[in-house]
């Protein structure tokens, strides 16, 4: 028969289990962590997305805000622009010390090349359509900047511009750059 003290030395020992297990994953993932950044890399990141979103809100302007009640194409850019901006202006005023950041490796290529094959994805869209590039874009991701096998790259590819296709273009009759 157990006793009223027994529950709580069970309790007591489950919990310093957990204990155990919380240290020892923070160490190994202390040890698996890239050096830390510094206050000049958050610095010149804030600079860099501050020249970003200024360079939104000027284009965003461009386009027209509209009002509230009769929005105009900038207004949602406008928007996120600024934003971006006073996230920046924080970043650099009060970021430098922060701990979360992580030096540039050679894995932080794939970030670059991710924004790179959006751009060709912006570039080829109004030539050949939306379906090539996207699923082209999607292969990359996936195989190429993710590590999925080929066979799930392919299906996840297809699927998502289907989806996309039938989204975008069937229900909500949105005039994209197609090839069907």
């Amino acid at each position: 028969m157990s006793t009223t003290s027994e529950p709580g030395r069970q309790q007591t020992g489950e919990v310093d289990i957990l204990e155990e297990l919380k240290a020892e994953l923070a160490q190994d993932l202390d040890e698996e962590r890239p050096p830390h950044a510094g206050p000049l890399a958050q610095v010149a990141a804030g600079l860099v997305t501050l020249a970003l979103g200024l360079a939104g809100t000027v284009l965003s302007l461009g386009y027209g805000l509209g009002s509230l009640t009769e929005p105009g194409p900038g207004l949602w850019p406008f928007a996120v622009a600024v934003a971006v901006t006073a996230l920046s202006l924080a970043q650099i005023a009060f970021g430098r010390s922060a701990q979360d950041t992580e030096q540039f490796t050679r894995s932080s290529v794939l970030t670059g090349l991710g924004v790179l094959s959006l751009v060709g994805l912006a570039a080829l869209l109004p030539v050949i359509g939306f379906e090539v590039p996207s699923l082209v874009l999607m292969v990359v991701w996936l195989r190429f900047l993710g590590g999925e096998s080929w066979r799930m790259t392919a299906v996840v590819s297809v699927v998502t511009v289907a989806a996309f296709y039938a989204l975008f273009v069937l229900a909500l009759s949105i005039p994209l750059p197609r090839l069907i």
